[in-house]
């Protein structure tokens, strides 16, 4: 046995030049996992006493320092110690855990150095403790243990002094720093925030960061019982160093105290991390007279119940005094607050995106201070830019591993005498999928033919993933974790391994393939007489794209089985529709976009608004009809653990600006009921105004909740309010949705296709896997959008200036937000500029209108703006546009874009 191996790549160090491992506690591990998972550490030992803390402490940290562990190159090694005879103590009485688990580290450091030294033949071999325990190091030195702080220790690595960037300050959260006022409220201890909230004095919620004015958030409060949901916070004083998404403890401020949410757009575009009056003079622009009605409870943060810090992805602003090391970070995230890092980098990092992880918020600081992760590479560069994204909405995007691999079936695969026990064979019926353009991953397939009795047969088949994907082996670990497929404008992030999406699952046509069918007998008025369910092997006649089908189904001379089968299926879409649509299920709009790209470059050349065929509708109508039919059985079959998926009814106040905006146009609209407002949606034209009633409908999508997951035993509120349905699940796209794998092993189990196993009948592992999954779906949103908007950048960045005719979407105290229709984009016109007079602006919310000197701009307005690409801050590179009509005097208004539009309807679309 010889360790020589082990050091010949390990760092030098000034302070132990011989061979040594270093053995981290537990503080040490959870607050300086960066710095251990940089490829130059090597050679350390993870005590099983340390390991058994940060899975308790941090699921996050563990589930890092357990892949590093299994990383051969790191050489980094996890010893049993608790069950180890010469390395086992028993707590002392008297003795905190705290206090026994260092001694145990001591006494296993101890024991491995005595034990490294009956090893002959090689070069005395060290054990070194790391420790930032100012008692623990005094202690292990008093014992004779060599010990280092992190810091010490990587100093001493000469040769890399990049890795001091990576440091975290390990400062307490609370503790000030040098010199510097005062800036914020102590928080108050987390025992005494228990009883408090317990006692009712403080409500305990998720602090949500405000993106458009960083002096906003709200609070969202835990628990159903309580009235007020929603508290705004506001002020620096009041948010008190909380972070989005952090889990926090608030107090209630009196009644006369209350504020209405701010109208205001505020970046936080200062500095001078010092500069508190100009924060002041900002917050008073918060402080105008409101309507009482208005009025939102308001609160104050008191305490942090748990951090949910991430790392996050950036620009470094370099510090303009010369030789500085202390630079402020601007994360790319708005929500994110500045974060104050030391590095000797700056020069190399200028320009570039980088990762820098959150260490503490002193009360003394305006900012968070941090420290330096990684460097992904140049801002601008297209494959930084889509990393980022991936990154910043959290999107698993990393290669399948050989754990995952090697549960994909052998190749060259073939359907077998075992595959078709309880299959129905139905190679011999004309199926046909229909999707768009370049689709690879065919979820789902069609047939529609005549039976003798005068009656139709009408199938959904669908891929049978859940046949390939075992419960509970390392690919349905994967997938459950990915939870869907993330569709990006050049790049898709899939669910499940290539092999399974674009091939084995795929339902491509003239290719043998199994499948889970859903097949009904309906009259000529798409009556439903009968319906069953069974798996199935399907050989598909045609793989068409929306336009093929729908040039089928409008040709004069084809009537082969495909085109007659389209043909019936289209039919008997459009008298579902109707019925849907009479039965009160909202038909929405929603500008959504596709981009032509270069084929060398894969850059955007074209950009244009999606247009919907006949047959989008067709395919989306039996969709809907096998999701609702699957969920119907699933619950009949387990009421107790069925996956299902609701839309809640909006709160009547979500309506306000809907009802608002139509009243200034004379148009009334009703939300009472989801059919009352399809009516009245339906009603609301203006012969003059024709794309009037396509914005009322982007304006009701965005008044709508948001469609979740849900198990059944652990909810009582099934309905769909989108679609007007009493029941609704996802059966139709399992290569791309993790919820559908589950409703597919459901519908298995009930019709005797295949057996149960415990999680799939415990209710709260399920609930616990929907909420995951509806995190994936939301980010995997966001992500998407975040991707069309840097597509449509890189769209503008040759076009020089655009003339293009926008509508008002929106009214703000200082700014309008307006849609321009042909390109699906959304942008804010700010009508106060920095360095430039501002304007007279008088904002009347009742109306909604803002009036700019002379000028009154209402919700639906047509203008013309002048667009172009505003490059000169590159991490928000944004659209800037320039109002051409109507002309606004004294002096010209430039307009930022956000891309916050780019959203798919919550309702009548697919993905609802």
């Amino acid at each position: 046995f010889t360790l020589e191996k082990h050091f010949e790549n390990g760092p030098a160090s000034s302070l132990c030049p011989g061979p040594h491992f270093l053995l981290p506690d537990t503080n040490l591990l959870l607050h300086q996992i960066d710095i251990l998972e940089d490829p130059v550490i090597k050679n350390v030992i993870v005590l099983q006493t340390v390991l058994q803390e940060v899975r308790h402490r941090s699921a996050p940290v563990y589930k890092r320092i357990r892949d590093v562990i299994q990383n051969p190159e790191k050489h980094f090694y996890s010893f049993t110690n608790e069950h180890h005879r010469e390395t086992y103590i028993e707590q002392n009485r008297g003795e905190s855990s705290n206090d026994r688990n260092d001694r145990a580290i001591r006494v296993a450091v101890k024991w491995y150095n005595e034990h490294l030294k009956k090893i002959e033949d090689e070069e005395k071999i060290q054990v070194i403790l790391l420790t930032n325990d100012r008692t623990n190091k005094e202690k292990a030195l008093e014992e004779g243990i060599t010990a280092y702080t992190c810091e010490e220790y990587i100093k001493s690595l000469t040769a890399n002094p990049e890795l001091v960037d990576r440091l975290a300050c390990v400062s307490d959260e609370g503790k000030e720093i040098e010199g510097g006022k005062v800036i914020f409220p102590e928080h108050i201890p987390l025992s005494k925030l228990q009883q408090g909230i317990k006692s009712g004095i403080y409500l305990q919620g998720t602090y949500r960061a405000n993106r458009e004015n960083y002096l906003e958030a709200t609070v969202w409060v835990h628990g159903d019982a309580e009235e007020n949901k929603e508290i705004i916070i506001q002020g620096l004083k009041h948010l008190n160093r909380a972070i989005h998404e952090d889990v926090v403890a608030v107090e209630l401020l009196a009644k006369d105290e209350w504020v209405a949410p701010s109208s205001v757009v505020l970046q936080d575009d200062g500095q001078n991390e010092e500069d508190i009056e100009n924060e002041e003079e900002k917050e008073n622009i918060l402080k105008t007279s409101v309507n009482k009605d208005m009025l939102r409870p308001t609160g104050r943060v008191v305490g942090i119940i748990k951090r949910n810090w991430r790392p996050y992805c950036g620009m470094l602003s370099k510090s303009q005094i010369k030789e500085a090391r202390r630079h402020l970070f601007t994360p790319a995230d708005r929500r994110i607050p500045r974060i104050r890092i030391e590095t000797r980098q700056a020069d190399t990092l200028e320009g570039q995106r980088i990762i820098v992880a959150i260490d503490g918020w002193p009360r003394n600081s305006r900012y968070p201070n941090g420290h330096f992760v990684k460097n992904l590479g140049s801002a601008g560069d297209k494959e930084t830019e889509t990393e980022v994204l991936l990154l910043e909405h959290d999107v698993p995007h990393q290669a399948f591993s050989q754990a995952v691999l090697s549960f994909l079936p052998k190749m060259p695969w073939s359907i077998t005498e075992e595959d078709m026990k309880h299959r129905e064979d139905l190679r011999h019926l004309t199926v046909c999928s229909v999707d768009p353009p370049g689709c690879t991953d065919i979820d789902d397939a069609l047939h529609c033919r005549e039976i003798g009795n005068g009656n139709l047969e009408v199938g959904v088949h669908i891929a049978d993933v859940s046949h390939f994907i075992r419960p509970g082996n390392a690919l349905d670990e994967e997938s459950v974790k990915r939870g869907t497929t993330v569709y990006l404008c050049e790049k898709r992030i899939d669910m499940v391994p290539e092999l399974l999406s674009s091939n084995l699952c795929s339902l491509r046509s003239n290719v043998d393939r199994l499948a889970f069918s859903c097949i009904w007998e309906m009259n000529q008025k798409a009556e439903i007489l009968k319906t069953r369910f069974t798996k199935s092997i399907i050989n598909s006649k045609a793989s068409l794209t929306y336009a093929e089908a729908q040039m089928r189904i409008d040709s004069a001379t084809m009537n082969d089985d495909i085109t007659i089968s389209l043909r019936g299926l289209n039919k008997l879409a459009k008298i579902l529709k109707k019925k849907r649509i009479d039965n009160g299920a909202l038909t929405l709009a929603s500008p959504e976009v596709r981009f032509h790209m270069d084929s060398e470059t894969h850059d955007p050349i074209d950009l244009q608004t999606k247009e919907l065929k006949e047959t989008n509708s067709m395919v989306e109508e039996f969709m809907l009809l096998a999701n609702i039919s699957v969920a119907q059985k699933i619950y009949d079959e387990f009421p107790e653990f069925a996956l299902l998926r609701k839309h809640p009814a909006p709160p009547p106040s979500n309506y306000d600006i809907l009802v608002k905006a139509a009243k200034s146009k004379n148009l009334e609209i009703k939300t009472d009921s989801a059919k009352a407002l399809a009516e009245s949606l339906d009603k609301a034209e203006s012969p003059t105004f024709p794309y009037l009633n396509t914005l009322l409908r982007i304006l009701t999508t965005r008044c709508m909740m948001q469609a979740v997951y849900f198990c059944s035993g652990m909810d009582n509120d099934f309905h769909h309010y989108g679609l007007a349905s009493p029941i609704y699940t996802h059966f139709t796209s399992p290569i791309r949705r993790y919820a559908d794998i589950i409703v597919h092993r459901l519908l298995a189990v009930a019709i005797g296709a295949d057996s149960t196993y415990p999680e799939l009948t415990d209710k709260h592992k399920l609930a616990e896997m929907c909420k995951n999954l509806n995190y994936r779906h939301k980010m995997a949103q966001y992500a998407q959008r975040a991707s069309v908007a840097f597509h449509t950048q890189l769209f503008f960045k040759t076009k020089g200036v655009v003339n293009e005719d926008a509508y008002i979407l929106f009214v703000r105290k200082n700014a309008i937000v307006v849609l321009i229709p042909k390109y699906g984009l959304e942008g804010t016109v700010f009508f106060e500029e920095k360095d430039k007079p501002t304007p007279k602006l008088e904002y009347n919310s009742e109306v909604p209108s803002l009036t700019v000197e002379d000028t009154t701009f209402h919700v639906f307005d047509k203008v013309k703006v002048n667009i172009m690409l505003d490059d000169s801050n590159i991490q928000h590179q944004k659209m800037r546009m320039v109002l051409v009509e109507p002309k606004v005097r004294p002096k010209i208004l430039r307009t930022m874009l956000s891309f916050s539009n780019v959203k798919k309807s919550s309702c009548g679309k697919m993905e609802i």
